[in-house]
């Protein structure tokens, strides 16, 4: 028996060998990819970053995972993917950054391959800020090798605004440096080119168009080569000599087409789609294996206990108070069918309900703003002081609560201040296309998620610049998309903007929200739209929320001057449609740039007056503080604040407007008297009654809502310290 299972172990190794598994390295990695691109074979160079960065992330090596995702950006870039380079090269800063709060060369390097992304796409401003943010790490780290590189960008961007004088002085500088390379040199007489060319100096201009084309034949960069030949064609066609500009013409088509036919071999479009298909199932197998380990963490710490509890306690007697006022309003509507006789009193009796429930449901959802910016804000500290890892998965998961509670009573008040008549139009000029991008790539993540496809079709007949309030509109379409989104998997959610009727400068647009996801029944779709009403239980326990979306849009729609109308199958999916009126604004739209990224070393040593009578706020933001190093001095009433301000100076006051004695407004009024040039931020809850414009009427220079988001907090006061 022995000598026979020895036998068979003998045939089943002959017949079956063990394959050896492949050594997981970003080294091993590496040489595949570059014995690829050798043969260009972009398709597995793609496949190949792709898994360097997945062993990265499994592996923790995180320095590796950026310096992977920066390369994987620069072969998106030399693909002319555009779109997906900005996405990569942004996710490799925000991972450098998390390394250390020191600028490497590779930032540096990213930066300056996502400013040349932007000027690809026509993004100049964005790509200005790049470009700067570059020069200013290459000049922090003396690296000199990208000094010429970073000008020429700086070039070309005050060319596009203009300043043609600036533009003309750099590229000068470029070219009479011996020391600069081939191909800087050469786009530097290029443009310069252009340059002369857009000032009709066409001899001059083909003078600079020949010396950059000799100068490119020592590197043979074939993009830059056919813009020179497109270039001298055009300059040859301006002075009326036709057979030179068709000679120089047809030599950029010919090498037009071949850079193509390269491009082509490099990536097929097939080839493309199948790495991003393989890359959104990866990426859906990465998060499936990630929630299955948290599943497995099933300790829980008592501090944690605490918060989850009162969170769920808080949610629920909230609900139950707001389901309780919801059937009073239901019977007295009743009793008012049913009783004509009795039609004025029991109108009285309606008015003064909703008003009381106006008023309660505003004092309720202010009041629990104090104690929920204790919640969330000991959640991000929490966080941030590097818990254990059997601790990670319940404060992820008290701080979605915190973030779900906060957006619950924002849509409560945002319900109040409708019916209260308390929301204001806007009328203010937009650009309608950018706004649905904009909102489209906000969405992208949410999309991936159910693997569906999301789609945006907007009229060319459209105005570019409309005005209306869209505000408004963008909270409509996020509400209506991201319930197109959730509700569904492995489908098409698509946008649509048609023009109707275009009169004396006033466009009629019809809107379309078209899913193909679960459907509503016939039965409940006269009741979506109230509020807390889904459908069924069963779908409020699978897909979560709080019924109050729907509710929103419709009254938001109607304020607008519009209706909603609602198709639906089961199983085939749904349409929401409304249309809307417009003037159009023949003014061109100024685009105010906002700061998203701010620089830590704003708030170095930066000396911050608190005013707060809370004690957990007091301590919780004087920690959030200190972690930027600042310095906070805590105060909690604002005479106090008055006396200290006339002896003392500071760069920053946070103000909350609720403060026992005179109130933040009154102290802020009276700080003004002498003091105009301090920065003064309103800490507050704002309730029904509260709006930003009333608080900046004050004298305050900007307001932060509680409870708030620690990077808004951040950022509010960056745009604060550089204002002043």
């Amino acid at each position: 028996m022995k000598y026979f299972l020895l036998l068979l172990f003998f045939i089943q190794t002959q017949l079956y060998p063990q394959k050896k598994a492949p050594i997981d390295s970003v080294a091993y990695y590496s040489k595949l990819i570059a014995d690829n691109e050798k043969e260009n074979n972009y398709k597995e160079v793609l496949l190949y970053t792709q898994k360097s960065i997945n062993y990265c992330r499994k592996t923790n090596k995180i320095k590796a995972e950026a310096n992977q995702t920066l390369k994987l950006g620069k072969i998106y870039f030399d693909l002319k993917l555009q779109n997906d380079a900005i996405e990569v090269f942004s996710k490799s800063i925000t991972i450098l950054n998390t390394i250390s709060e020191k600028p490497s060369k590779e930032t540096a390097e990213a930066y300056y391959y996502l400013g040349l992304a932007y000027i690809e796409k026509k993004k100049y401003t964005l790509a200005e800020s790049s470009i700067l943010k570059a020069e200013e790490i290459q000049k922090k780290l003396n690296l000199k090798e990208y000094t010429d590189q970073i000008n020429l960008q700086k070039g070309i961007l005050s060319k596009h605004k203009n300043n043609t004088s600036l533009a003309s002085s750099i590229f000068t500088s470029i070219i009479a440096k011996p020391q600069s390379s081939i191909f800087t040199k050469t786009e530097a007489l290029y443009q310069t080119g252009i340059i002369e060319a857009e000032k009709k100096r066409y001899n001059l201009a083909l003078n600079y168009f020949s010396k950059a084309l000799e100068l490119n034949k020592k590197e043979k960069n074939l993009n830059q080569q056919s813009n020179i030949l497109f270039a001298i064609s055009t300059t040859y066609d301006k002075l009326l000599d036709k057979t030179a500009a068709y000679t120089y013409l047809k030599k950029y088509l010919n090498l037009k087409e071949s850079i193509t036919l390269a491009n082509d071999e490099k990536l097929g479009i097939n080839d493309y789609e199948a790495f991003k298909e393989s890359q959104r199932i990866s990426d859906k197998l990465q998060k499936e294996k990630e929630k299955k380990e948290q599943e497995k963490n099933n300790k829980f710490s008592r501090l944690i206990s605490i918060l989850a509890i009162a969170i769920i306690s808080i949610l629920s007697l909230l609900s139950l108070s707001l389901y309780k006022n919801n059937i009073i309003r239901n019977q007295t509507n009743s009793l008012l069918k049913e009783k004509n006789n009795e039609l004025i009193a029991a109108k009285n009796k309606a008015e003064e309900a909703s008003k009381a429930r106006s008023e309660f449901l505003s004092t309720v959802s202010h009041e629990l703003r104090t104690p929920l910016n204790a919640i969330n804000g000991i959640t991000h500290l929490l966080l941030e002081e590097n818990p254990k890892k059997t601790q990670m998965h319940y404060l992820k998961s008290l701080q979605f609560s915190g973030n779900y509670l906060t957006n619950f009573i924002n849509d409560i008040l945002e319900i109040n201040k409708i019916d209260s008549n308390k929301l204001e139009i806007e009328y203010i000029s937009f650009n309608l296309k950018q706004l649905l991008i904009d909102i489209q790539n906000s969405l992208k993540e949410i999309a991936t998620i159910n693997n569906n496809k999301f789609i945006l079709k907007i009229d060319p007949a459209i105005p570019e610049n409309l005005i209306g309030d869209p505000t408004k509109l963008s909270q409509i379409f996020m509400n209506l998309i991201n319930n197109a989104l959730k509700f569904t998997n492995n489908g098409t959610v698509s946008v649509i903007a048609r023009l109707r009727n275009y009169t004396n400068e006033n466009a009629a647009i019809y809107f379309q929200i078209v899913d193909t996801g679960i459907g509503i029944p016939e039965d409940k779709l006269k009741t979506v739209f109230k509020s807390f009403s889904q459908g069924s239980v069963e779908i409020n326990r699978k897909f979560g929320g709080t019924g109050l979306g729907l509710t929103i849009v419709k009254k938001l729609v109607r304020i607008l001057g519009g209706r909603i109308l609602l198709k639906s199958t089961v199983g085939k999916g749904s349409t929401f449609s409304f249309e809307l009126n417009f003037k159009k604004d023949p003014k061109p739209i100024q685009i105010k740039s906002k700061i998203k990224n701010y620089d830590p070393e704003i708030f170095k040593n930066k000396k911050i007056l608190l005013v707060e009578d809370n004690k957990i706020n007091q301590m919780i933001t004087k920690k959030m503080l200190s972690r930027k190093d600042m310095e906070c001095t805590i105060l909690d009433n604002g005479e106090e604040a008055i006396q200290v301000l006339k002896n003392n100076t500071y760069d920053l006051v946070l103000m909350d407007v609720h403060l026992l004695g005179i109130n933040g407004t009154i102290a802020t009024q009276q700080i003004r008297e002498f003091d105009t040039s301090t920065p003064i931020i309103a800490l507050t809850a704002i309730s029904l009654n509260e709006n930003r414009e009333m608080l900046i009427s004050f004298g305050m220079t900007d307001v932060i809502t509680k409870p708030f988001i620690p990077e808004d907090f951040y950022t509010t006061i960056a745009q604060n310290f550089s204002n002043s």
